[in-house]
């Protein structure tokens, strides 16, 4: 990446002998919102601490805009991190708060009060800069966080899963309104998370990260639709394994036959033998009375039914395969729901398969 603003190389981090980051490499680009996504304990928050200057990388070297940050303080670096915890005092008013890391900067009260109220403007909270910080919400805590750590004007704002302790609905918005907000200041945003619905959203490129080391780094859609391996396809969002044996003639796939794949779908390279497939529910179609014959298609026994609204999900034993499927389908008027134990038709598209080896 010939604009990268981040750059890591073969990054090492050890506690005694425990090795939490292995030869992590990696370029981040100016204006790039980029997500460290992983399990608990994965390294993540380890490897975003490491570029804030807060952990000690034990080998390798990190650059943020071509300079080595070796021995370089947190404070001198041109980050700011959002914790988990927002870190807000809570004796102090909302422009209290934002205006806290200005306290040694070369401006006049003027200055600062006009860059406070720039900040509060930006995260919306323009009308609360006399609120009591303890009397604001999960959302508007949050919002102080952000504002306090843009009001600097970081190159990079590094964010350590700043919404997980919001409500599912709040988090939801939260998330817009990051993603409207990392394009309105045009600095690069580095988020740990462990949500991959989160990381999917707002991303434009996601390092998926297991026992220190990154397993695949890939912008939200080839993550979702190619993972390089099964433990990435397990991981991001629902995936359905099916048992397969690859021969000359093709793949034989439990419950859906033989079929030909395209070098694409072999990530991690040509399966041989015993090996498995995987397809994501929304690629798999239940079919109704009445609906056309397609052109690949398979029977089955409905084993469970989710309604959720919008959406209902299928776990469907497919006739030839021993574990059901889960299948998504979109509540449109007139659809009707299954009842479990209906026998069904379902349609797949070999296009949609990714195929791991043994």
């Amino acid at each position: 990446m010939t604009d990268a603003l981040i750059s890591l190389q073969n990054v090492n981090k050890y506690y005694g002998d425990y090795h939490a980051l292995r030869d992590i490499s990696a370029q981040i680009g100016k204006g790039e919102f980029f997500s460290l996504l992983g399990p608990s304990g994965c390294g993540k928050t380890t490897l975003l601490r490491s570029i804030a200057g807060f952990e000690e990388i034990s080998s390798g070297v990190i650059t943020l805009s071509g300079k080595d940050m070796v021995g370089v303080p947190p404070n001198l670096r041109p980050t700011n991190m959002v914790f988990q915890s927002y870190a807000i005092f809570p004796h102090l008013t909302v422009e209290q708060n934002v205006g806290f890391g200005l306290r040694r900067a070369a401006m006049n009260a003027t200055e600062k009060t006009r860059a406070i109220g720039q900040a509060l403007e930006m995260v919306g909270l323009g009308h609360l800069g006399r609120r009591a910080a303890h009397a604001l919400s999960g959302g508007q805590r949050q919002r102080v966080a952000l504002a306090r750590a843009l009001i600097l004007k970081p190159k990079v704002l590094l964010l350590d899963e700043p919404l997980s302790a919001l409500d599912r609905k709040m988090r939801e918005e939260m998330q817009v309104e990051l993603m409207k907000l990392q394009r309105e200041v045009g600095i690069t945003f580095v988020l740990v998370t462990h949500d991959q619905e989160e990381a999917l959203v707002m991303s434009d490129r996601i390092a998926v990260m297991f026992e220190g080391e990154i397993a695949q780094l890939d912008d939200p859609e080839v993550l979702y639709r190619r993972p390089a391996s099964k433990r990435v396809a397990d991981f991001i969002g629902v995936m359905n394994f099916l048992p397969a044996h690859a021969t000359a003639d093709g793949v034989d796939v439990a419950g859906l036959g033989t079929v030909a794949l395209e070098a694409a779908q072999m990530p991690g390279g040509a399966v041989v033998g015993d090996c498995s497939v995987g397809l994501r529910p929304e690629t798999l179609s239940i079919l109704y009375e009445g609906d056309a014959t397609r052109a690949r298609e398979t029977e089955g026994r409905v084993e469970e039914v989710v309604y959720y609204g919008d959406m209902t999900y299928y776990d469907v034993t497919l006739d030839g395969a021993a574990r059901p499927v889960r299948i998504s389908m979109r509540n449109v008027v007139g659809r009707e729901v299954l009842e479990v134990g209906a026998r069904t038709r379902v349609a797949w598209d070999p296009r949609a398969i990714v195929a791991f080896g043994a």
